[in-house]
C-alpha cells in the first residue's frame, strides 16, 4: 500500500499551518499570519494578511481543534467541488471574513475557524437537490448558530464573528454554487 496526498489544498493548508506554529514566534505569526486590524487597501501586507492569517494560530490546542474539522471534512468537500473550487471557497471566506471584521472591529483574528466552519455548512448541502433543503442543513444551521450566539455572551479570545461569517459564507457557497464540478 502506498500513501496518497490525496487531498492537495485541505492538506496544504494543514501543512503550513503546522510550519507557521512550529517555526515561527508569535511576533511573526502577528504580523504576517494575523488579519488586518483596520482597512488599509494602501498597504500590499494588507493583502497578504487577509488570507494568511489562515494558517497562523494562537497555540497547539487552537491548531489541533481547527485541524480536526478541516481534515475530517475537508477531503470530502474537495473530492465533491474539486480543489479549484475549494481554494476559491477558502480564499473567499478568508478575505471576506477579514475585511468584515476590520470594518467592524478593532481586533485581528488568527486561525482557520472560519474557514472550519464554512466546511462544516457546507458539508451540510452534499445531498442538495434542485428544490430541497436538507433537513441535515437545518439542524446544523440552527446548532452552529445557536451555539455561537450564546458563545458571543463569554468574554473570551475568541471571535464567533469569524466563525458564524466562515460558516454563512459556506452555506451561502453551497447553496449558490452547490453541485459537482
Amino acid at each position: 500500500m502506498r500513501i496518497k496526498y490525496n487531498a492537495p489544498v485541505i492538506l496544504t493548508l494543514s501543512i503550513l499551518s503546522i510550519c507557521v506554529l512550529a517555526f515561527f514566534s508569535k511576533g511573526v505569526i502577528a504580523g504576517y499570519f494575523s488579519s488586518p486590524a483596520r482597512l488599509s487597501f494602501t498597504d500590499p501586507y494588507f493583502y497578504l494578511r487577509l488570507i494568511s492569517y489562515i494558517a497562523g494560530h494562537a497555540g497547539w490546542s487552537h491548531l489541533i481543534g481547527n485541524l480536526m474539522i478541516i481534515l475530517l471534512v475537508g477531503p470530502l468537500l474537495e473530492e465533491k467541488y474539486g480543489s479549484v473550487k475549494l481554494v476559491e471557497m477558502i480564499v473567499v471566506t478568508a478575505a471576506a471574513t477579514a475585511v468584515l471584521n476590520a470594518f467592524f472591529f478593532s481586533t485581528s483574528l488568527v486561525g482557520g475557524s472560519g474557514i472550519a466552519f464554512m466546511l462544516i455548512l457546507l458539508s451540510s448541502f452534499s445531498n442538495i437537490r434542485s428544490g430541497e433543503i436538507p433537513l441535515t442543513f437545518i439542524i446544523i444551521a440552527v446548532l452552529f448558530t445557536g451555539s455561537e450566539v450564546i458563545s458571543i455572551l463569554k468574554i473570551d479570545n475568541v471571535s464567533q464573528f469569524s466563525h458564524l461569517a466562515g460558516g454563512f459564507i459556506g452555506a451561502g457557497y453551497g447553496f449558490v454554487r452547490g453541485g459537482r464540478r
